[in-house]
């Protein structure tokens, strides 16, 4: 997996200040995508243990809230299986923090309907996020004042709670 940037002080995306990773690699290709660079899986530079351990020490301060995963594409089957490694040692370095992942993938139809049935990778990997926010960015339903994404499609789903009721839980900022 390659990524293309981290942002050690990221207040966009996800509440409070945050630690965020773009991977690179997308096959959705949004019209008027923020980052269209990222649709290359060899963008960026490799991703490596080191890699990890300078996220780990990012998230390290008390008042960094938690991880935000975004691209390109994180759930894309490659960047699932180089993202695991982090996942696992940011949950148990920082079990109190919370992570959040941003997906052009639909929830139901395309994780829970087609990944999470195919790819091992996609079980575990959404037993460590908190918030998922799924769907492509359609430019047609653009709006600047979404909180934490860009178009009116686009969900902000709690993981956790949306996995044990079996139906759609969604985030606000009131929370």
């Amino acid at each position: 997996m390659n990524y293309a940037e981290i942002k050690q002080y990221d207040v966009a995306n996800g509440p409070g200040v945050r630690v965020s990773l773009f991977v690179s690699g997308c096959t959705h290709h949004c019209k008027e995508c923020f980052n269209p660079e990222t649709w290359d899986f060899a963008y960026g530079e490799p991703y490596t243990q080191e890699t990890t351990e300078r996220i780990l020490e990012y998230m390290r301060p008390e008042y960094v809230r938690g991880l935000t995963l975004l691209g390109g594409e994180p759930l894309e089957q490659v960047n699932q299986q180089g993202l695991l490694p982090l996942l696992r040692q940011v949950r148990q370095a920082y079990p109190d923090k919370n992570i959040w992942c941003f997906t052009g993938y639909d929830y139901e139809k395309d994780i829970l309907g087609r990944m999470y049935q195919e790819w091992p990778e996609t079980r575990e990997l959404l037993s460590y996020l908190d918030v998922l926010v799924d769907g492509e960015f359609l430019i047609e339903q653009k709006d600047l004042g979404l909180v934490f994404k860009g178009s009116a499609n686009q969900r902000t789903i709690l993981v956790q709670e949306s996995l044990k009721a079996g139906e759609i839980r969604l985030w606000s900022p009131d929370r």
